[in-house]
């Protein structure tokens, strides 16, 4: 059994109240800088690659290799994160990004290398492959500083952090490479540098152990690795509650990533506007999600999770499912074409309140449920679903859309979340709703 953690005995509610405990808030805070170097430097190494290559393939190498090692060294990270420690981890995870992100221009200043493609791919590969081990070590302490009640708020201030830093880092980081082309780079190295100040301040309990891992002479560190990554699958797949929430958070970032693929589609061939305008349907959904974080932190922390579960999968089904429907009543009601942008905005909206009713319980749950010897390792497998296996049925909705049309992807993407959450009602609810009251 995992070791109890003593908190004061005032309830921990609302943003003011979590923001009171002290590791938390330089947590956050190092989150908050960290997140935002981190959009700062894809932003502005799209805008380098293709000034250096002059094409759109060289920006897609880069792209890939910024996400790559997401999926290679996540499982690796998450054993990291359960074996050693963690406010070493994340401290020095900061302050190796800073070094990183320091080279590109760095780099430039040496002959030959300002206007080399190769070298990018390697600092990215660097940068990326530094930055895995914090995720994992971040959410396995988050449980460890706060009480079981603030989870939620904490999982809330967490998505309001990657919502705010996607939207004014992709917004100041063209900017910025304006002004001068490598000051995003030079403003990430600062942010991450105080990121790891700021987790050198805090005080973050050490990782206990009921039990160390039997080593003998014949298991090598990679046999031992294999093992611990081996123990989280198995933890993983042993529970039928975490397997959903698992599941659950899965599907939410699958349909928002789905969603801002098919905007340009969406709104140029179903709404009948410009491509350019997809922000019809971005904007919204970003504000949707931010809504979401905020009345689930701060007004609707006791609220029944297994209930909000199920009823937001259900009603994410029928929102996608509605979008789907407007170019049939269009057709009916021509009339309907004046109410265009306005419609999609509406239920993009409604899907980004969605998706973060779902992604916030169904985290929180996994952080409430899982020991702290093993946390590290299930949300680093987590990590790697969410960036690995979502890119999968991403790439094939777009294909399909290519061929029969984005309003039957989205459509049947709504009708299978509805079927999903009514088998959930059917099958799973004695599984759930134990854990998530």
């Amino acid at each position: 059994m995992e070791a109890p953690i003593r908190f004061p005995v005032e309830s921990a509610g609302g943003f003011r109240a979590v923001l009171r405990f002290t590791a938390f808030r330089n947590i956050w805070f190092a989150q908050l800088a960290a997140q935002l170097a981190d959009k700062f430097l894809l932003f502005s190494l799209i805008v380098l690659a293709f000034k250096i290559s002059g094409g759109s393939t060289p920006v897609a190498i880069v792209i890939l290799t910024y996400t790559v090692p997401s999926v290679l060294f996540a499982p690796p990270a998450g054993v990291i994160a359960d074996r050693l420690n963690r406010k070493t981890i994340m401290m020095w995870s900061n302050f190796g990004r800073a070094g990183a992100v320091a080279l590109i221009p760095l780099a430039a200043l040496v002959p030959g290398l300002r206007d080399d493609f190769l070298h990018l791919l390697l600092i990215t590969l660097i940068f990326s492959s530094v930055g895995q081990l914090f995720a994992p070590a971040e959410a396995a302490v988050i449980p460890t500083i706060l009480p079981r009640s603030a989870l939620i708020t904490a999982n809330s201030m967490a998505l309001l952090t990657m919502v705010l830093t996607l939207v004014v880092g992709g917004a100041l980081a063209p900017i910025l490479s304006r002004i001068d082309l490598y000051a995003p780079y030079w403003t990430a190295a600062v942010l991450l540098t105080v990121a790891g100040v700021l987790i050198f301040a805090s005080d973050i309990p050490p990782l206990e152990r009921t039990h160390e891992p039997p080593v003998t002479e014949s298991r090598n560190r990679f046999h031992r690795m294999m093992v611990d990554i081996k123990e989280g699958l198995d933890a993983l797949r042993a529970s039928r509650r975490l397997m959903l929430a698992f599941g659950q958070v899965s599907i939410a970032v699958l349909v928002l990533f789905m969603l801002f693929t098919l905007a340009p589609a969406y709104v140029s061939h179903v709404i009948g506007i410009a491509a350019q305008d997809s922000y019809v349907i971005l904007g919204p959904a970003t504000g949707g999600a931010i809504l979401s974080a905020v009345l689930l932190g701060q007004f609707l922390r006791n609220i029944d999770r297994s209930k909000v579960l199920v009823g937001s999968l259900i009603a994410n089904g029928v929102t996608l499912l509605a979008l789907a429907a407007i170019p049939q009543a269009m057709e009916q009601v021509p009339s309907l074409h004046v109410h265009a942008r306005l419609t999609g905005a509406v239920f993009s909206l409604l899907l980004g309140i969605e998706f973060g009713a779902i992604m916030i319980p169904a985290i929180t749950y996994l952080m409430e449920s899982t020991s702290d010897e093993i946390r590290g390792r299930i949300f680093a497998l987590l990590y790697m679903v969410i960036n690995g296996v979502t890119a999968i049925p991403v790439l094939a909705a777009a294909a399909l859309s290519d061929l029969i049309g984005t309003a039957h992807v989205i459509g049947g993407l709504g009708g299978l979340l509805v079927v999903t959450a009514l088998a959930i009602v059917t099958v799973g609810r004695r599984a759930i709703e134990p854990g998530l009251q």
